[in-house]
């Protein structure tokens, strides 16, 4: 399928489909959407609520083009805190395309992107020092982890377009992996996605949404509190 580089209304990349007119991230921003879904009402609000949880285990939905895991590194560098990240992606991105993202404005954040795309598939490594990665090049319903993270990012290609992907069957799978009192947080925030969850099993909750977007949803193994 053809993809295409873009540029997105923050200033960052991000890649396109044509066939399917979707895009990896939003063209309202990608750094922009992947701070306030992810790293906002996901990983910080992790710190904020468990402070003492350490380390925290990641589940990436979508590994894609590395931003999330990029900008989870910055978060880390900021706190002392050890990551354990597995980033799941059934298509990988090409060295061409990776070598065209501007996520980074430093060189040291530089270094940072390239080691996570340099990490080898299939091979958990310690990217950094507090930073562990497992890249896993497969599809998101061959998952089968029981109770092995804390906090999962699902970003995967819009209901739209992979329906598939946002199902009730799909999200009893992110409930299994999660640990109790885990938290799945996503950009999307259609009726159908929140009642898959809801009959998942899991408490659902709206937010306000990334810029371009109204709401988002976080998704909860256990009861909100």
């Amino acid at each position: 399928m053809k993809r295409e580089i873009i540029v997105t209304a923050d200033g960052s990349k991000t890649i396109f489909l044509p066939e399917w007119n979707e895009h990896y991230h939003s063209k309202h921003g990608a750094i922009q959407e992947a701070l306030h879904v992810f790293i906002k009402h996901g990983f910080l609000h992790l710190q904020h609520n468990f402070p003492e949880m350490k380390p925290i285990s990641i589940l990436e939905i979508g590994f894609g083009t590395g931003l999330n895991a990029f900008l989870t590194v910055l978060e880390t560098q900021k706190r002392n805190v050890e990551i354990n990240y597995t980033g799941v992606e059934a298509f990988p991105v090409t060295q061409e395309e990776i070598e065209v993202l501007n996520y980074a404005t430093t060189e040291e954040g530089k270094e940072i992107f390239k080691q996570l795309h340099e990490a080898p598939w299939e091979e958990r490594t310690w990217v950094f020092n507090t930073f562990g990665l497992l890249k896993q090049e497969k599809e998101f319903a061959k998952i089968t982890d029981e109770a092995l993270y804390d906090l999962i990012y699902f970003d995967a290609f819009g209901v739209r377009v992979q329906p598939e992907l946002w199902t009730e069957a799909i999200f009893s799978k992110m409930y299994q992996a999660l640990k109790p009192k885990g938290l799945l947080v996503t950009y999307a925030a259609a009726g159908s996605v929140r009642r898959a969850m809801q009959a998942a099993g899991f408490q659902v909750e709206k937010l306000p949404g990334p810029p371009g977007k109204r709401e988002m949803l976080r998704a909860f193994k256990g009861f909100i509190e």
